[in-house]
């Protein structure tokens, strides 16, 4: 029997390509798995199943939150990196989603270039997800909003806080703040703001965005902060150091904001830099909940792509 590709595979790429309701379906199924529900009462939804995990880039809670989400659904997750396969040798990634098209029945990534995403997915037969570029992080902001959610209700109305590197995270909150109604607020170095047309795009979607340099005067009043490392994974230490060391999140910071707001970080941490010990192992920090739910939110997804 020849392996069935989909004809128009349900794509997990980016928040901005897929529409509220679909995203709010992903969510709820995502909570009800981690409440024991099982979509139709199958306990198993993807037995039979297998995806393939193409990791380019190092990780611990994508590759672990995939790999087991993948088996608790009945399925079978094959993790694979550039030195076990011909990627690393010059196979081009069209070649390669044709190839493992016949084989799987989604296809994870985490890679640098946006790029290489975005040609997977025009050649695969099968869902791909977004598993990280340097471009945008989805599944992050999907777990992000299920402990949202979980601790302060829905996330329509709030204010939500990003304090640091307009990086690949703050993008996908970017994306999803024209998805989900709240208010984003990102205090980012001048030199390290999100790149413009992203704002500008999430804008005409009617997201409420605030731009500032100043973190005080995003945290204030706010619902949640978040951060991220100042270094991220393939970018130059340079003088970044320098650029970001007055957008600590620190107990200073987080008293700005309202006495029940939360903190987050898609971690990994530093402790000192980004964020202060006090702040990340306080009683305000989500980040355990937060690392936790990328499980239930890749359920989610990855019912949602396969089904």
């Amino acid at each position: 029997m020849s392996h069935q590709t989909s004809p128009t595979p349900k794509h997990f790429l980016d928040l901005d390509q897929l529409d509220a309701a679909t995203l709010r379906h992903i969510l709820d199924l995502a909570k009800s798995m981690k409440r024991g529900q099982m979509p139709s009462g199958n306990a198993q939804p993807l037995a039979g199943k297998s995806i393939a995990l193409v990791f380019e880039k190092p990780s611990t809670r994508t590759r672990v939150s995939f790999q087991v989400g993948m088996t608790q659904l009945g399925g079978n997750a094959l993790v694979l990196s550039p030195q076990e396969t011909q990627i690393g040798r010059g196979e081009t990634i069209a070649d390669t989603a044709r190839v493992l098209s016949r084989y799987v029945n989604a296809i994870m990534l985490r890679t640098h270039a946006a790029q290489n995403l975005k040609d997977l997915a025009a050649f695969a037969g099968v869902p791909v997800i977004n598993g990280l570029t340097d471009d945008s992080h989805p599944c992050q902001i999907m777990a992000d909003i299920m402990t949202y959610e979980e601790r302060k209700g829905p996330i329509e109305k709030a204010v939500i806080t990003w304090c640091g590197d307009g990086n690949n995270v703050a993008v996908s909150w970017v994306h999803a703040a024209a998805l989900f109604g709240f208010e984003l607020r990102l205090a980012c170095p001048e030199s390290l703001r999100v790149k413009p047309a992203v704002i500008e795009a999430a804008k005409a979607k009617g997201a409420r965005i605030i731009e500032t340099a100043d973190p005080g005067a995003a945290a204030r009043g706010s619902d949640c902060l978040i951060t991220d490392t100042w270094v991220s994974m393939g970018d130059e230490e340079g003088n970044r150091h320098n650029q970001l060391h007055g957008f600590q999140v620190n107990d200073a910071l987080m008293a700005l904001a309202k006495p029940d707001a939360v903190f987050m970080h898609c971690l990994p941490a530093h402790r000192g830099e980004e964020v202060t010990a006090s702040v990340i192992d306080g009683a305000q920090s989500v980040v355990w909940d937060e690392a936790e739910n990328r499980l239930h939110a890749q359920k989610g997804i990855l019912v949602w792509c396969m089904s």
